[in-house]
This record gives C-alpha cells, structure tokens and sequence, in this order.
C-alpha cells in the first residue's frame, strides 16, 4: 500500500510504502507543493490525488497516481475559491467539493476525465460559520457539511449528473450548543453517520433517512477519563467492516476506539499517539491504523485487533513537517 502524508510546515506530500504483512513503513520521498498542503483527496480508483493549498493565495494542486508505484505526476494547480479546509471528491468521480472554514463557503468543481479541475466553480455557496467537511452520504444523493462554528450539520441533495447542490428540507440540523461538529462519515450501510464534536469532545451518532436527514440518536464523551484540559477533537473514520469507530483528541494526543453496536457505542479503549493528532486513517483492508502529529512530525502504524478493534503500534517513521491528513490506497499487483 501507498500512504501519501500532507505536510503544511514543509510544503510537501510525504510517499510511503507500507509493508501488509508486518506493518512496517518505509519513506520513498517527498513531492514539493506550492502552499501549505492541508487536506488530500482521492476519488474512486484512487487514480488521481488532490490536495489543498492554503498559502496565499490559496490553490488547489492534483496528480496522477501510478497504479504500480505510488509515485506522482503533477497535472495541474488552479486558484480556489478560498482556503480550503477539506476536499471531497463525490462517489462518482466527476466533482470536487471544498470546504472552507474561514471563508464561510463550500464549493463545486467539475473534474475531468484525466484528472482535471475546471478553474472556473460550478457553483460557491455560502453557509454557517465555519464549514469543516464536506461528504456525500454512500448513495451519493446527498451532500452534509458540519459547520462548527454555527453548531449545526447542514444537508443538500445533490444531482450527481448535474453537480448542482440544493437545500433539503430541513436545511441543517442542530448540535449541542458549543459541540463544534468537525468531522462527519458514514457506516457502510448507509443507515448511520457519526460526528466528531471538536469543542467538547463528543461524538454524534445519527439516523441516516431514506430523505437523506439525519436524526441524532445520542452522543458519548471521546476524552480520557480524567483529562482536565480544554477537548480539542479532530478527524474520524469507520473501521471497513463497520465494527469499529475512531477518533483522534489532539488535546491529549490520543485516539478513542469504539465497538458499534446497533444503535450504541462502546468504548474499547484510549490509545496515546502522536503529539497533536489532526488526521489518520485506516487502509482499505481494516487491519492497520495509520496518524501523523503535526508537533511530533512522525507517523505511527498500529494494528488494528480484528477481535476487539484494540490498537497495538506496529512502526514509527519520520515524515515532514506539521503533518496533518492521510490517504492510502492500494497498488495494482
């Protein structure tokens, strides 16, 4: 497998090789960006790898993937419409989605069939304070964007031969006032969604409707018992067999693992990483989880226990500098 690591200090994309068998990792080099790289993403085939660049003026950049390698060819930077916290490439491949925190707007950019961005939007739209993701449900009917700094997940359908985003019917559905919705993704069967609440440290669990709103079901603490300082919650990702729920604190610097049971959540464990935990991630197979630190600038590899979901680290590498997303994919044999 390739792992690709967004580095924002050292203006470069990390390519790693990880080893399946045992775990282990080893750097193949580093691609230099032209900004701040904050936020990758692949769509479907992993064929093509977009990442965000926040430097003024803010861009976006993206690469062909080789299927053999993991090594990039440069295809094209275009200016975004704004800094762009998150990148979303939809289930058909056709759009690329943004989120932009500061700039109170998500977006919608044509892709081509090699890979490249149309400069000019499709549409920009404005929404609440602080738009931190931007995802489509798996049916790729609907579009959320939780948006932490007006406590509430707002929700479109989305026409995914068109592109075009239109409200649904309730536009947004509120959190706990103060929560911080950050981060939002979807079981695999669709019925179900979970948000990661960065001001207080919760996750959100919810009912997905055929409509495509979502109900919340209930909420749970992801701090360490005891920790005394301010939450600062950040990235969340499903296990692929659906069991298993994650999330990273980077207050404490470390990841809380939950077993999904039907319509509860229980708490595995608290597993201490890297400093500063923004982002990490879990390859395709479901047995390593991979996070980087954006003050440690290393990755750790754990191995995920296909009984319990419980994480046991595996390997450490140095990456660049303030690391902060991670996307793998697989190689062509």
């Amino acid at each position: 497998m390739i792992i690709y690591v967004a580095n924002a200090g050292s203006r470069d994309i990390s390519v790693l090789e990880m080893n399946e068998r045992d775990g282990s990792i080893r750097l193949i080099g580093n691609v230099p960006a032209t900004g701040e790289v904050m936020h990758l993403a692949t769509g479907p085939g992993h064929q093509y790898l977009y990442a965000s660049l926040t430097s003024d003026p803010p861009s976006v950049s993206s690469w062909i993937i080789d299927s053999s390698t993991g090594k990039l060819r440069p295809v094209q930077t275009i200016p975004a419409v704004d800094k762009m916290a998150y990148l979303f490439v939809d289930r058909s491949g056709r759009y690329l989605l943004g989120a932009s925190y500061f700039g109170d707007k998500i977006s919608v950019h044509a892709v081509g069939a090699r890979g490249e961005i149309n400069p000019k939007p499709q549409s920009v739209i404005s929404t609440g304070k602080h738009p931190h993701c931007i995802v489509t449900d798996p049916s790729n009917a609907f579009v959320f964007v939780p948006t932490l700094g007006a406590d509430a997940i707002e929700q479109y359908r989305f026409a995914e031969m068109s592109g075009e985003l239109t409200p649904n019917s309730p536009p947004a559905v509120a959190t706990k006032k103060g929560a911080g919705p950050r981060h939002l993704v979807f079981h695999p069967d669709g019925r179900l969604a979970f948000c990661s609440n960065e001001l207080d440290g919760t996750v959100n669990m919810y009912d997905v409707g055929r409509s495509g709103t979502l109900t919340q079901r209930g909420s749970i603490s992801v701090m360490p018992p005891g920790f005394k300082k301010k939450p600062w919650a950040a990235d969340i990702h499903i296990s692929p067999d659906g069991k298993c729920l994650y999330i990273s604190e980077r207050s404490s610097s470390t990841i809380a693992a939950f077993r999904i049971n039907h319509d509860t959540l229980t708490l595995i464990g608290h597993y201490p990483t890297e400093a500063q935990p923004r982002g990490f991630n879990i390859d395709p197979g479901g047995k390593y989880l991979l996070a980087v630190g954006e003050q440690s600038n290393s990755l750790s590899t754990y191995e995920i226990d296909g009984r319990t979901g419980a994480l046991r680290q595996r390997a450490r590498v140095n990456v660049g500098q303030g690391p902060n997303w991670i996307e793998i994919i697989p190689l062509s044999k």
